[in-house]
């Protein structure tokens, strides 16, 4: 648009679109205008029962616009009385992003996606009227629909606020209005101007409003007409959103206070806030406020001189009433405190040890007490600096607290506060450097061993190293930020400046560290930018000002280019500049942006490693948009050179790749950059970080993280790449090995509560940020992270066994099984939140107090916890002394908190809560004028008897836990209230906390100096204790601190203190172990492994990023994770040049000769089966080209009776999938067009012109490999033997489909079958726990040879040429085998051969033969090697892939190689022929020999088979992913053959005219395959989720066909065939969702979740109309609607749907839902005896019988095993048939009374249910899951696992 202009001061949106024409907008439904009375002009009124089929459109047609860019949109309506409206906004974002913004009466709660708001309306009343009153008591409008008085209503929707709050995107403009019935229109306008339809234009001209101040009244046109002497708002609502106050719910549309006065517009695009207020203040409080303005005001200094400090003064040590009046004010009390004050001396600084890890504080004399409201400086306790100078005036002679500290920080768990933008690594590439609240971190990444820097008084917000990282400058947060400069080797700090700024956000110091800049805002809170000269800091020279600017110019980051100290980059919304300091100036030009002025950039980056004296032409600065855009800029001419951006993979049709590129799509906001000379890395809000060449052609490593990536920054190595998230993770990729390493996980919050498992060094933290989190103390690794929607208060670890337990904020008390990773019990005794959680120290009892007053009593012994007692009125009310409001003595016997009320501390009696004693804390200091009331309490050890008790009067008192005497008090004893306290277990010492400051102090207090002080917490601490071995000190608030405890022992016997010390050393040994806690009690945990997918050029559509996660789902608890150290983080390989590093090389090649261990007799063959090796157990191979079967639980019926040939009551009619974890398992010859494959245990024969099928039975296991005779006459199958046996060979006739011959020989898998060239011999391969090559005779199949060979066998192959020669490749290295004839005896020659050094320590795992006399092998680490078989040696290698190469193939001079990397490679190798044989193994290079790349193509899995023409020009691959490619390099094709789904399939559904069906599977996918070619038409992907259940709409056209599908996280999501796209997204349920249908009508969609509650939702918006909660507490199993008039059963209703739990229950409803009915017809309740199996019990299953649906077929766990037929009429079960196996699925026919029932031990059971006459099908490999009938019957679909089967139905 040209102009904006014109829409201001507002535009009238209906008269903009002339809407009485019609033309710009457009009507649906009875859309009519009548004549308002009260407002007393014409007005739309919208009417309809569906609100969705009646509205005004504007503007008419979806390519069109408003346009409009008024920040504020006004709806002047009346909602109708009594019924639902739905308004509809369509907004657009400036990144371009439409987001749909809509509200109404109808929606019960706030809903968001990135792409659509809804927010409730909650609607007003009349004045006076009742529905006020109630509105008013409630705190909130009236929910539902609109009250018979609701009034006229002027909407006021601020859209930029709306836009930025809920998507943090900003507002562009307002693309389209929908109004939907039921509602009055007056009129809509939009405007930058904030109006109040309440004033008048002469109410604004007194009150001088006008439309220069940003508000004034509303136009005449749109006003509300009042008559003299009345109130607008008597009569009218105004409503606001964003409304003022705190009515709830907080994200809904309601009305606010009736007047509010007009808030001043900003132009800025943050939420408003409002203005500070004045208050008038008492004269205490003004004398209060004035001390503190002359302590914390700067000193003025003279002009022009900066405020520098040039030395750091000497840390003194100052007794408490020797330090002055202004210091302390507690010089009659007769404790002391050993403090540390600063000398007002500004003498230099000795030296410090460069070990010195302590606490290090220094205050500038200006900062005087610092902020007030927090621990002041001078009481800080620092650890000894190397001469400690003492004042003069302190008594040395006094007794103090040894040793002196006797704290020392050890550890902290934390990463953030202010920001997680600022991470940074040492020069070396062994350390970071991080932020962690107020103090700065460096952690070794190899050992995460700790160094501290502290001294900032606040959260540090930046951070900067010079080049060569000795030099570390920070800066804190705050009104007056403070610089410091440090040493960084020696840890000492080496200047400290303050400027005039605040919200110093960014440093950046010159490669030189001469050069330090940093952004900030000034006291008019515009941009400041000041740069300093640092270049003599390290001598201890001043720190000056170079230069200063302050600038309107938005500046997010700025960094000083590393080739010239006098040149700096910054960039922030809007701009790009470039920075000059020259005489003393700061000037700035910015870059010309052109088109892209307006976006708002994240961050800047030249391109590291280029020399510092290139030429300035040839600098490239980099930069990153939050649109997405990466910036190309030449430096020296100042002008973009390329713009790039960062889109989404986009969904893509099948037979269609999948290209990443940088420039189509939406953006993904980009926030970090860094650029090596090799390579960039960037971190996105998508939680990827992503590593692409310096062209971007397309991203080559990638690691996604669980949070937005905030910072990326690569080493100066450029080997390592370190990843920052905004939730708190730090860790970094290690770019040659691919493996990331998680550094630091924290909690995003306030830690509010912990505790210690003393046994196994665990920490149990809770947390603010709703989670509870369990640490390693020793490696400070996170190993479990429990989730949940409740907040978590308190929690608490059981003595001795690994369980704890957990409060939280509903008053649910939880307890955790770690070992077992489950929940143990649950209950809820507390209505307000659990204050005090406690076990008994003998582990015998669990206490828990509530906010409300109530005490629990739990048995602890018992695995259920179950409840002894609950007393109310027991605990003080109030939520101050969480989280441990209770104390329990040490020999378990008395339990104290604080109540019945705040003055009262009671002992209870810890095993019946019968109160012992009552202390009266109010009535022991009578002097006081205030009443004096608890907050925490502590029992020191039994044998003192004592109970500390911390009052609010900042006093500790301890009493008599016989008699409530006061035995001793301490005042004074913080600065503020003592948040936590506790005792040491020889009662010697006393730790208490308060605000940010933890004090050690002598228990006895008979000292001259009682106490120490530490300091480090930015944030008030929550809870402070002791370890359970006594040797530290956690403390938690702001971040996790684990402080080491260094007092000496009571009694210093040698062989405790030596005890002692072996536990210390014993625990730092274990954190560094290997492989620290890889197994937690027999729970597997998170490896960390990298996923094997990324967003390719040639990739297909993206898959389900499997995370190696362990859940534990608990219902709506949420879930329970067990990971290790490293996070569900994916790393990415895509080919990479360069060798690939080799370890461990093997000896060279030695030969090893095998004698044949039978001959060909079959008689000698028997004696084989006591040959067995007596060593150790076969261990599996490290390599994905063997075979494993896929775990199955399931064991074969042998009982089964199979139908006689031809009287089959079903036909399979087709395979629908390949199985991917085969090895070879397909074969194709194209001359004779053969084209096999094997999907579990059948071998499908395709033909590829007809694509009819025909399928091999014969197996029952899965198949593992497939092999065909070169006349393509004979194909052979191998698969497992059932229930243990021997595996079982197949030899097929193709012709016939009839089996030849069956053989049974090896005892494990078969890994490899092969055909000779001439077909005279077949061998075969077994598996790893059998590694035995045999040899039989292609005639006969009896057996001729065999060898067992000492390692696992990969591959084998027979020569081309040679008749007599083959070779196989394994774990120990190449087999040469030659074949020696005697007669109708053949003889295996044997030779091993090592593979050759050079490679390294590999498996070989592939191999082809090329030409006469060379042989190609491949490694898992994806090297090719070159064999001359003649002299048995290897020739050359080259490095083929990144990864494991599976699969080697070669025609003439062609090699195919296919790897785990997805990539599949032809080479050309006709010059290998020319390679002479030498001393050494050459490598491509060396040698000279042109090993040329011709094609590679990326596939959507691993590459497990393939075959190919003799030419190589065109093939077939299959991959892992259950897909069949084909492959024609001629023309750089593929297409897809066969697709299938990976993962286990949930469920399969035909549509109802038959013409489609749909899957959908575990990885998250749904797919719609079309009838009868059974080829994949579209696709629906949904990461990180699982798909359990869909559906289709009822019969309609083509066009508005939709599958509805349930999903893992609650969410339904509704598709459209014709547009292949989403249309809708619906989250009715917090749990997984189990079931889902349509009704019968399609009016309504049933969706059920695991909780048991069933959703009634709308397909047209999306609202939840009704929720079920009949079954609630088990998981709905099945969902079924059919069209019945329900008059027979004596209920109103024209359809009936059931429902199933898994508590064997089901209800059956009657339901007419035009009419709003649903009533409950029928409830079934099935018995069953106690399920006492190991697995989970069978499903419940019921269904109507489609020839008469008042009949219920039910099925499921009972006193027998059947089928029952229930009559709704008769109210009684009519009928059953009895079943053989429990069913795990069934299917009712609608034709020929046929039901399919599948079992788990794989038998398909067909069923005449009037006759009971059966069959049984044998033709899954796994436990059937899902079957499904037609709609007409002719077809049936069966499911087991991945396995699809479709079968044609005959009949019976």
């Amino acid at each position: 648009m040209a102009s904006k202009g014109w829409q201001h001061p507002y535009v009238n949106i209906f008269k903009h679109v002339r809407i009485e024409d019609w033309k710009k907008s457009s009507k649906e439904g009875d859309v009519s205008t009548y004549t308002d009375k009260k407002l007393k002009c014409s007005v739309f009124r919208i009417r309809g029962s569906v609100p969705a089929n009646s509205y005004i459109l504007i503007p008419k047609h979806s390519h069109q616009s408003l346009g409009l860019t008024g920040q504020y949109f006004y709806l002047l309506f009346r909602p109708t009385p009594g019924k639902y409206f739905v308004v509809t906004l369509d907004v657009a974002a400036e990144e371009g992003q439409v987001v749909r913004i809509s509200f109404s009466n109808m929606f019960k709660e706030f809903k968001s996606t990135p792409t659509s708001l809804q927010f409730p309306f909650l609607c007003g009343a009349a004045k006076d009227s009742v529905y006020e009153s109630t509105a008013k008591s409630a705190r909130h409008g009236l929910v539902g629909p609109a009250p018979t008085s609701v009034r006229w209503t002027c909407l006021t929707l601020d859209l930029q606020y709306t836009l930025h709050f809920y998507l943090n995107r900003c507002y562009s403009y307002l693309k389209s209005v929908k109004l939907c019935a039921n509602m009055a229109v007056k009129n809509m306008f939009t405007s930058d101007l904030l109006l109040d339809p309440g004033v008048s234009f002469s109410e604004a001209k007194l009150m001088g409003l006008a439309c220069s101040q940003g508000t004034g009244p509303i136009p005449r046109d749109m006003a509300f007409p009042v008559p003299k002497g009345n109130s607008w708002h008597d009569l009218y609502d105004c409503i606001r959103f964003p409304s003022e106050g705190t009515k709830l719910p907080f994200d809904s549309i309601q009305k606010g206070n009736p007047r509010q006065d007009a808030r001043h517009v900003s132009n800025h695009r943050s939420p408003i806030r409002e203005e500070s207020r004045c208050v008038s203040l008492s004269k205490p409080v003004q004398d209060r406020v004035s001390l503190i303005q002359q302590i914390t005001t700067p000193k003025s200094l003279p002009r022009n001189q900066p405020p520098v400090v040039t030395s750091i003064p000497e840390l003194g040590v100052v007794s408490m009433h020797q330090s002055g009046d202004w210091l302390c004010h507690n010089d009659d009390q007769h404790q002391q405190e050993s403090t540390r004050s600063i000398s007002h001396r500004l003498t230099p600084r000795p030296p410090c040890d460069a070990d010195d890890d302590g606490v290090h504080v220094f205050v500038h004399p200006e900062e005087g007490l610092g902020k007030h409201g927090e621990e002041s400086e001078e009481e800080l306790v620092c650890t000894p600096v190397a001469h400690l100078v003492r004042s003069s005036s302190s008594k040395d002679t006094k007794q103090q607290l040894l040793p002196d500290p006797i704290l020392r920080l050890s550890q902290i768990i934390g990463f953030g506060g202010a920001t997680t933008k600022c991470v940074l690594w040492t020069k070396s590439g062994d350390a970071v450097v991080y932020p962690c609240h107020a103090i700065i971190v460096s952690m070794k990444i190899s050992s995460n061993q700790q160094r501290f820097f502290i001294g900032h008084t606040d959260k540090v917000s930046a951070l900067a190293f010079n080049g060569n990282t000795t030099v570390l400058a920070s800066a804190q947060t705050g009104n007056h930020s403070v610089v410091r400069v440090w040493n960084y080797n020696k840890g000492n700090c080496l200047a400290m400046f303050r400027i005039h700024a605040h919200s110093l956000s960014s440093l950046s110091f010159s490669y030189s560290g001469g050069i330090l800049c940093g952004v900030g805002k000034d006291s008019h809170s515009k941009t400041m930018v000041v740069v300093w000269n640092t270049l003599n800091v390290s001598k201890g020279g001043e720190v000056t000002i170079l230069a200063k600017a302050h600038t309107d110019v938005d500046v997010h980051t700025m960094k000083v280019a590393f080739f010239d100290d006098t040149r700096l980059v910054s960039c922030g919304r809007d701009n790009i500049r470039l920075w000059r300091v020259r005489n003393g100036t700061l000037r700035s030009c910015p870059v010309n942006l052109g088109d892209y002025h307006s976006l708002d950039f994240t961050d800047v980056a030249f391109e590291e490693g280029n020399s510092s004296y290139q030429h300035l032409d040839d600098q490239t600065l980099y930069a990153s948009s939050r649109s997405g855009h990466i910036f190309e800029i030449d430096y020296s001419r100042v002008v973009i050179r390329n713009v790039r951006r960062l889109s989404p993979a986009q969904q893509q049709h099948a037979e269609r790749r999948e290209k990443w590129t940088f420039n189509t799509g939406p953006g993904i906001a980009i926030n970090s950059i860094s650029v090596s000379s090799s390579f960039c890395a960037t971190g996105s809000e998508d939680g990827f970080l992503r590593l692409w060449p310096l062209d971007f052609s397309a991203v080559f490593l990638e690691a996604e993280h669980e949070g937005p990536v905030s910072l990326v920054s690569v080493s100066s190595d450029s080997l390592q790449v370190l990843a920052a998230t905004s939730t708190g993770n730090l860790g970094f990729l290690d770019v040659s090995s691919r493996g990331y390493n998680t550094l630091m996980r924290s909690h995003t919050d306030t830690v509010l509560g912990f505790s210690v498992d003393g046994i196994r060094r665990h920490l149990t933290t809770a947390s603010s940020d709703g989670t509870v989190r369990i640490w390693n103390m020793d490696s400070l690794h996170q190993l479990y992270d429990f989730v949940s929607e409740d907040s978590p208060c308190s929690v608490a670890f059981h003595p001795s066994e690994q369980i704890f337990s957990c409060g939280f904020s509903s008053g649910i008390v939880r307890v955790f099984d770690i070992s077992s990773a489950k929940l143990l019990a649950e209950h809820k005794q507390h209505r307000g939140e659990v204050v005090g959680l406690a076990f008994s120290p003998d582990g015998d009892f669990m206490y828990s107090a509530g906010s409300q007053g109530s005490l629990a009593l739990y048995n602890s012994s018992e695995e259920e916890h179950s409840v002894i007692r609950v007393v109310c009125n027991m605990i003080a009310q109030g939520t101050e002394r969480a989280p441990d409001a209770l104390t329990v003595s040490s020999d378990s016997l008395c339990l104290a908190f604080v109540g019945p009320s705040e003055y009262i501390v009671t002992i209870a009696d810890a095993r019946s809560l019968d109160e012992l004693l009552h202390v009266d804390v109010s009535i022991l200091d009578v002097e006081s004028p205030r009443l004096d009331s608890a907050l925490k309490v502590c029992f020191s050890p039994a044998s003192t008897e004592h109970l500390l008790v911390a009052t609010s009067e900042n006093k500790i008192l301890w009493v008599s836990t016989k008699t409530g005497r006061l035995l001793r008090e301490v005042s004074k004893v913080h600065k503020h209230q003592c948040s936590s306290l506790a005792v040491s277990e020889d009662s010697r010492f006393l730790l208490t906390a308060g605000h940010n400051a933890v004090k050690v102090w002598d228990y006895n207090m008979q000292l001259g100096i009682n106490s120490q002080m530490f300091i480090g917490h930015s944030q008030p601490i929550r809870q402070v204790s002791f370890t359970p071995d006594q040797l530290g000190v956690v403390s938690v608030g702001d971040a996790i601190f684990l402080w080491d405890f260094l007092a000496n022992p009571a009694n210093p016997v040698g062989s405790l203190t030596d005890s002692c010390s072996r536990l210390r050393v014993s625990y730092s040994s274990a954190a560094k172990s290997a492989q620290p806690e890889a197994e937690v009690h027999g729970i597997q945990l998170s490896n960390g492994m990298p996923r094997q997918t990324a967003p390719l050029p040639t990739s297909p559509p993206p898959r389900l990023d499997v995370s190696t996660m362990d859940q534990v789902e608990q219902g709506a608890l949420g879930s329970l994770s067990l990971c290790d150290d490293t996070p569900t983080i994916t790393t990415v390989p895509v080919p990479a040049t360069g060798p690939a590093s080799s370890s461990n090389p093997r000896p060279a090649t030695s030969f090893l000769k095998v004698t044949e261990l039978v001959n060909a007799s079959p008689q000698n063959t028997s004696h084989l089966d006591t040959v067995e090796f007596k060593g150790k157990t076969p261990v599996r191979p490290d390599c994905y080209r063997h075979f494993f079967p896929r775990f199955k639980t399931s064991i074969l019926d042998q009982a089964a009776v199979t139908p006689h040939p031809g009287e089959e009551g079903i036909k399979l009619k087709a395979v629908i999938g390949y199985n991917g974890n085969g090895r070879g398992n397909m074969v194709w010859s194209p001359d004779q067009g053969l084209f096999a494959y094997s999907c579990g245990c059948v071998v499908v024969v395709e033909y590829l012109h007809t694509g009819s099928q025909r399928h091999l039975q014969g197996h029952s296991e899965e198949i593992s490999c497939l092999a065909v005779t070169n006349d393509a006459q004979t194909v052979a199958s191998a698969a497992g033997g059932s229930n243990g046996s021997r595996s079982l060979i197949c030899i097929w006739d193709v012709q016939t489909g009839a089996c030849r011959k069956t053989i049974s020989y090896h005892r494990g898998a078969v890994q490899s079958l092969a055909f000779s060239r001439d077909d005279r011999f077949f061998l075969s391969v077994g598996d790893f726990t059998n590694p035995e090559v045999a040899l039989w005779s292609s005639k006969t199949f009896q057996m001729l040879s065999s060898v067992s060979l000492s390692g696992p066998i990969h591959d084998a192959a027979f020569s081309p040429s040679a008749a007599s020669q083959l070779a196989c490749v394994g774990s120990q290295g190449v087999y040469f085998c030659l074949m020696h004839s005697h007669g109708l005896d053949v003889d295996l020659k044997v030779q091993r051969v090592r593979a050759p050094a050079e490679v390294g320590d590999v498996e070989l795992t592939a191999l082809c033969h090329h030409m006469d006399s060379f042989l190609f092998t491949a490694t898992n680490r994806g090297h090719v090697c070159v064999w001359d078989i003649e002299t048995q040696r290897c020739l050359m290698t080259w490095e083929a892939d990144e990864g494991e190469i599976g699969v080697l193939l070669c025609r003439g001079n062609r090699l195919l190689t296919g790897s785990n990397t997805r990539w599949l490679r032809l080479w050309e190798v006709e010059a290998v022929q020319g390679v002479k044989p030498q001393g050494k193994v050459s490598s491509v290079g060396d040698s000279g020999t042109m090993v040329v790349l011709e094609q590679e193509i990326m596939l959507d899995g691993t590459t497990v088979s393939a075959a190919f023409d003799n030419t190589m020009d065109m093939g077939i691959v299959g991959t892992t992913a259950g897909t069949l490619w084909y492959i024609n390099w001629s023309d750089s094709s593929s297409i897809r053959l066969v697709s299938g789904h990976k993962s286990k399939v949930n469920d399969v559904v035909f549509s109802p005219d038959e013409s489609h069906l749909t899957t959908c599977s575990e990885d998250g996918s749904v797919r719609v395959w079309s009838a009868p070619s059974n080829e994949l038409v579209v696709q629906f992907q949904v990461l990180n989720q699982s798909c359990s259940c869909v559906c289709w709409s009822p019969a309609s056209s083509k066009e508005s066909a939709c599958v509805a599908a349930g999903y893992s996280d609650g969410t339904l999501r509704i598709f459209r065939l014709s547009s292949s796209e989403m249309e809708m997204k619906l989250h009715p349920h917090h749990v997984s969702v189990t079931a889902v249908q349509y009704s019968a009508d399609g009016h309504v969609i049933l969706s059920a979740g695991k909780n048991g509650l069933v959703a009634i939702s709308s397909p047209v918006n999306g609202a939840t109309i009704r929720v079920i909660r009949d079954h609630k507490g088990a998981s709905i199993t099945t969902i079924q609607c059919v069209n019945e008039q329900c008059k027979n059963f004596g209920l109103e209703g024209n359809e009936m749907w059931l429902a199933a739990s898994a508590d064997r229950r089901v209800s059956v409803w009657a339901a007419d839902w035009l009419k709003e009915k649903c009533d409950l017809l029928d409830w079934l309740t099935f018995p069953a005896p106690a399920y006492f199996e190991d697995d989970t019990p069978p499903p419940t299953l019921a269904a109507f019988c489609p020839s008469d649906p008042g009949l219920v077929v039910y099925t499921g766990y009972g006193v027998e095993k059947e089928l029952s037929f229930y009559s709704l009429a008769k109210k009684q079960i009519i009928k059953k048939i009895a079943l053989p196996h429990w069913a795990t699925c069934f299917s009712l026919s609608s034709k020929s009374q046929l039901i399919a029932v599948g079992s788990k031990e794989r038998v398909l059971k067909l069923i005449k249910s009037t006759s009971g006459r059966f069959q049984d099908f044998l033709q899954h490999s796994d436990s059937l899951q899902t079957c499904h009938f037609s709609p007409s019957g002719t077809l049936l679909f069966t499911v087991a696992y991945n396995e699809i089967l479709l079968w044609e139905v005959r009949g019976l």
